[in-house]
């Protein structure tokens, strides 16, 4: 198990069945109005000729408006509520390590504010390995992408950095 060092608040709690539906909702999350609307444009081949990067930051501004509209219209998405708040601070691509000993050898529920485009919670499931090292059980696989997108590019800002003090 490699852990390189990250700094991510994060959130979780002892697993259980209400937790499942939470999970399972934040991954719908890219099932939007505008994220169903774009699967099926790239399906039926529409977005062909579509810069993907200037796609991408117009489904962000989108989401962005709708979540605008939301705090007018006094609609705010809310979590449940979770026991511990933590920092994490070492990620690998099955594993992470929180700042505090309070793993047990249980199975838990947490929401990490991933600082990927556009900043979202990830919801994920895992079990304590020891008092503060975790195993991922259960993660979306969009999220699991940007997670290890994540690590990839802490590794590289990492080597840099060592390259630098050289």
């Amino acid at each position: 198990m490699r852990l390189i060092k990250a700094y991510i608040d994060f959130e979780f709690d002892e697993y259980n069945e209400n937790f499942q539906k939470e999970f399972d909702t934040l991954g719908a999350e890219s099932d939007d109005p505008i994220g169903q609307y774009i699967k099926l444009a790239k399906a039926r081949g529409e977005t062909r000729d579509t810069d993907p990067v200037l796609l991408e930051l117009l489904i962000a501004l989108h989401r962005k408006v709708d979540e605008l509209s939301d705090i007018v219209k006094n609609k705010t998405k809310s979590f449940l509520s979770l026991k511990y708040k933590v920092e994490i601070e070492a990620v690998g691509f099955e594993y992470f390590a929180i700042s505090e000993p309070l793993f047990e050898n249980k199975k838990y529920y947490g929401r990490m504010d991933l600082p990927v485009f556009p900043k979202r919670k990830v919801p994920v499931v895992f079990e304590g390995v020891d008092k503060k090292t975790a195993k991922i059980l259960q993660m979306h696989e969009r999220d699991i992408k940007d997670y290890n997108a994540f690590i990839t590019a802490r590794e590289r800002a990492i080597i840099r950095e060592m390259k630098g003090r050289k």
